[in-house]
This record gives C-alpha cells, structure tokens and sequence, in this order.
C-alpha cells in the first residue's frame, strides 16, 4: 500500500478507506490511542489499536517521538477531537525512541522555553512551534519567487564569494585558503594576497544588490534570494552573522515605483500566509494571545498575529518623507514628555520605538519614509536635488519597526564617483559597477528584504534565531 500524507487523508476525510501513514509518535495513551505527526501539517492523525490483537512487547516500543507505519481504515471518530481517526490493523516500529533519552530533550511531551529549543536546533523542528514555523517559512519562500516570476522578473543568482562591500560597512568574513600559521609576506610587510586562490582579498557577500543592477541594465527587472553574510559582534534578537536576502532592481523604476512595487510586494506575502498557512498561522496567534496573558498590560501588543498581518493587506502605506516624520516625532506627546528611550533629530536614525510609533500610534497603517539624510545612508543612493537627502526608503510595520530598505540608485557617473570619494571607496575597486553608468546609463531602483524578518513577522516570532533553521551568531556555528 502507498504512503499517504496525514495531511491529504485529514482533508479528504474518506471513511471506509485503507490508508497506511508513517510518521513519529506525539503520544500514545492507554495502550489504545496512538497520536501521529509526519510533518506535512500541525495536526496529528489519531490511530486506534485493540491492544488485544497486538503483542505486548511491540506496543511497549510505541513511545513518545518512535517512528511508525500504521496502516487500517479510516472511520468516524468516536472521541472529541477529530472527526476521523484510524482503526489500526498493522503497526511497525520504523525507529524505537528511548523513552530516557526522550525525558532529556525537546520532544519530552511539555512546554519547553525557545531558550532551551535553540540548544536543540536538531531537534526543535518536532515540536509544533518550529513545526510550524518552517511550513511557513517554506510558503513565504514559494511566495517570494511566484511573485516575482508571475510579474516577468528573472531570478539571478549573484556571488557568494565577492570582492566587493556593497555597504562599505566593513563587517564582512574574509575568505582565504591561505595557511594562517604561515602567511606569505610581501615586501612591503603586508599579506601577499596575490598568492591566495583568488589573487586578491575577497569576502562573503553582504548583499547581492550590486550584481543584481548589473543584471537589471539588461534584463529590465531581476531579483536575487540568497545567503549574505555580516561579521557583526551582536547577539541581540535582530541580528545572525548569515542571513537570506530578498532583493530585486529594477531598470527605468524610480522611487514612487519602488514604493508601488514594495507595497505590492509585502502585502501580497502577507496575503498568502492568511490564505495558504491557516492551520499553523491559528497555532502561532494563539501561542502569541496566551504568552501575551503573562505580560504587563502595557506591554502587550494591541493587534494578534492575524490581525497584523490583516493590518498589512487591508491598509494603504502611509507615504511621507523623513523630515516630515522627524517633525512628527518631535509634536508628539513621547517626546515631549520624555518617554523616547532615544532623541529625535534631523539628521540620526530612527530608532524601532520611534518607528512603531509612527506605525502604530501617529498612522494605525505601514508606514514608509523617504529622502533620508544623505549622510546616515548608503554611497549608491540617488543624491537629491536639495544636496542634502538621497531618493531612499524605509518601510515600517507594526511591531518590528524597518522592515524593508531600498533606494533609487544614483545613475549619474560623476555623481557616484564624488559619492564613492567621500565614503572612501577606491573607483578601481568597483570599476565594474561604474562601467554601468557608461554604457547607456538608466535610473533604476531596487530595495532588500531580510527574508528572516519577514518570516519573524508573520510567525510573531520575536527573536530572528528562532526563524532560521540553524541560526549563525557570535560563538555559535553548530551543524
């Protein structure tokens, strides 16, 4: 007989039929009900055993996370809890479980603390939370790349491995197959990096933007998904040394176009979690509605999980530049009654509280800032006619603050080149970049989405170590 899917047999629900299920143990109670999971849905299907017709010795391997094939008919439930269940007439132990082993670990049938699931990254994707947190990682993922195909964008694949720091921040992974205990030494006493595989210093990439424009002045709109890298010493909830990015340019776009493609864009993954991901999404709001039960009154978040990601798809973004929001922040009542942690002024970046409080407070919608300073903002970005703010934007949802950043690109060779000049980049180092404003220079504009953002978003996960499957941070590299 063919495998089938707990899933598949939940939604067909076909009384009378054969089916057999593999899958792993959540629970098996008086020797009679024996609760399944084979991981394509939140939901376990219930199989019932006569532990008169089976051996004793095998129904004591039946223990908590043992893999097992069951097979029998599907018939009407005679308990609460499901409307169909499974009248077993074959159980085979795929893969025993000891129960000892099973009392130190994550799949111990209690509420365990993320702080003690991340520990057991391995094993943390058996429990419902991680469970359905990675179904739905997966759909956003699908989600991001129908999108795009559907709207005619090619999917590039930039390097991994580049010469270049898009952001010129300098917190990169350096990559070298150079002996460390002897390093060839040039005249001058520095590294002779022209004998190190590459012939040159190279690092994991912080961002395939700069490749992708390159691809967008041919191809008219190309978007990039992939790992990036940054070498930054923090162990805050917000940030992983490898993370996904999501990062289309577009050619002849501006920024008005940008900011119609990103809202198109987020609301659209929005849409798909409430329309495809229903079972997990209901498992999530509801862990969010009783962890929130525990929590001061003014801690709480005013919205559920659902209702935010409803608040993204059935609200138009609030467009207004920085200067405007800066204005904002300094009438409102947290400023002048000194409850901003951080200052507000012309010129510093927004920090997450003043962010949610645009979102949340001053509009009740996403929000999104343009013109920011020129000088809090990266050299690639369009100088404006003011000389004091670049064509960049900033999108802002409720209870994450920034969720998406992107710019229209300074097209201008002269201009990139003094731009370049004031943040130190060498011409000759990004000589391929500026060959693009040589050859029949366009405007053309693009953003980035940290895919593991997004997915904190519509999970209500609050730490970004919880989002990926096997998180990258300061003195962890497990796996």
């Amino acid at each position: 007989m063919k495998r089938e899917k707990i899933k598949d047999i939940l939604a067909a629900g076909k009384v009378g039929d054969s089916v057999l299920v593999k899958g792993w143990v959540r629970a098996f109670r008086s020797n009679r009900f024996i609760q399944v999971n084979d991981g394509s849905t939140i939901k376990n299907i219930q199989a019932v055993v006569d532990f008169e017709n089976f051996d004793e010795a095998l129904l004591k391997r039946v223990s908590t996370a043992a893999a097992v094939a069951v097979s029998g008919e599907i018939v009407e439930s005679q308990g609460a809890g499901q409307s169909i269940e499974i009248k077993v007439s074959e159980v085979e132990i795929l893969g025993d479980a000891n129960p000892d082993d099973v009392q130190k670990t994550v799949m111990q049938p209690k509420k365990h603390s993320l702080e003690f699931l991340r520990e057991q990254a391995h094993l943390r994707f058996r429990t419902n939370t991680f469970g359905a947190v990675f179904r739905i990682r997966h759909a956003v993922a699908f989600a991001i790349n129908k999108f795009f195909n559907d709207r005619g964008f090619y999917y590039l694949h930039t390097p991994i491995i580049t010469g270049s720091d898009a952001e010129g921040a300098g917190e990169i992974f350096q990559v070298t197959n150079l002996d460390p205990l002897n390093l060839p030494i040039a005249e001058d006493g520095s590294i002779d990096y022209k004998q190190d595989f590459f012939g040159k210093p190279v690092n994991l990439t912080v961002s395939g933007q700069l490749e992708a424009e390159l691809g967008a002045m041919a191809l008219g709109q190309v978007y990039t998904f992939g790992p990036t890298f940054r070498a930054e010493n923090s162990n805050t909830s917000r940030h992983l040394a490898e993370f996904w990015m999501v990062e289309p340019e577009v050619a002849f776009n501006d920024l008005k176009d940008n900011m119609d493609l990103t809202e198109d864009f987020l609301k659209y993954l929005s849409n798909y979690v409430l329309t495809n991901c229903a079972d997990d999404l209901q498992f999530l709001n509801d862990r969010e509605v009783n962890e929130q039960k525990s929590k001061p009154q003014k801690d709480r978040s005013e919205l559920t999980l659902k209702e935010r990601l409803e608040f993204v798809v059935n609200n138009e973004f609030k467009r207004l530049t920085y200067t405007e929001a800066i204005q904002v922040l300094r009438n409102s009542k947290p400023f002048k009654k000194k409850k901003f942690q951080y200052d507000v002024e012309w010129g510093i970046d927004l920090q997450s509280e003043h962010e949610r409080y645009l979102v949340e407070k001053e509009f009740k919608c996403p929000v999104i800032l343009t013109d920011y300073p020129a000088g809090i903002k990266a050299f690639y970005m369009r100088q404006n006619d003011d000389g004091k703010t670049v064509a960049a934007m900033d999108v802002l949802f409720p209870g994450i603050g920034e969720i998406v950043g992107g710019s229209q690109r300074e097209e201008r060779l002269d201009v990139l080149k003094s731009k370049m000049a004031d943040f130190n980049i060498p011409e000759e180092d990004l000589a391929w970049y500026l060959d693009t404003r040589k050859f029949g220079t366009a405007p053309h504009a693009g953003f980035g989405l940290g895919f593991e953002r997004m997915i904190m978003f519509v999970t209500g996960m609050t730490n970004i170590r919880d989002v990926i499957p096997f998180p990258r941070t300061p003195q962890n590299a497990e796996f």
